[in-house]
């Protein structure tokens, strides 16, 4: 599925939707990166990935070499294509749980979790606590602009 994301700056996000999970969620996703783009003034294509937890796990083992899914991956573009930012990659259980876990939403963790792997895409990293302070008030900023109520509450 191809979504195009109108908005001022030329967005788009190509979706291969490989979990049942996430079936009907693909715009709302879609809309929660076209904010974080126009939010980040870039432009482009994003590739999303809404996987189940053993496809993200093959994913996870494969690149990072560790075991197990995890609820976002973000893979920046090895170069070449213009345009092209990044593919991100879902596991649909891991958010579900976490989601469950936490006592927020699907819709709104699912969100939250993309705009973090988009924001890594550009280059954002939480490895220390004064980059991580500044991720995470950027993913509160492009919630807040859909919504979302503080992740981090």
């Amino acid at each position: 599925m191809r979504a195009a994301v109108p908005d001022e700056i030329p967005f788009e996000v190509d979706i291969l939707a490989g979990s049942p999970l996430w079936k009907g969620r693909e715009e709302a996703l879609a809309k929660a990166l076209a904010a974080a783009a126009t939010s980040e003034g870039v432009g482009g294509t994003v590739s999303l990935l809404l996987g189940d937890d053993a496809s993200i796990a093959a994913l996870n083992k494969e690149f990072r070499a560790k075991d197990g899914p995890t609820n976002v991956l973000s893979f920046p573009p090895a170069g070449g294509e213009a345009g092209f930012l990044g593919d991100i990659a879902l596991a649909a259980e891991t958010i579900a749980a976490e989601a469950e876990f936490q006592g927020k939403s699907l819709d709104n963790h699912a969100a939250h979790i993309v705009v973090h792997g988009f924001l890594h895409l550009l280059g954002y990293d939480h490895m220390n606590e004064a980059d991580a302070e500044k991720m995470e008030a950027r993913e509160r900023t492009i919630l807040a602009s859909l919504g979302i109520a503080d992740p981090y509450a």
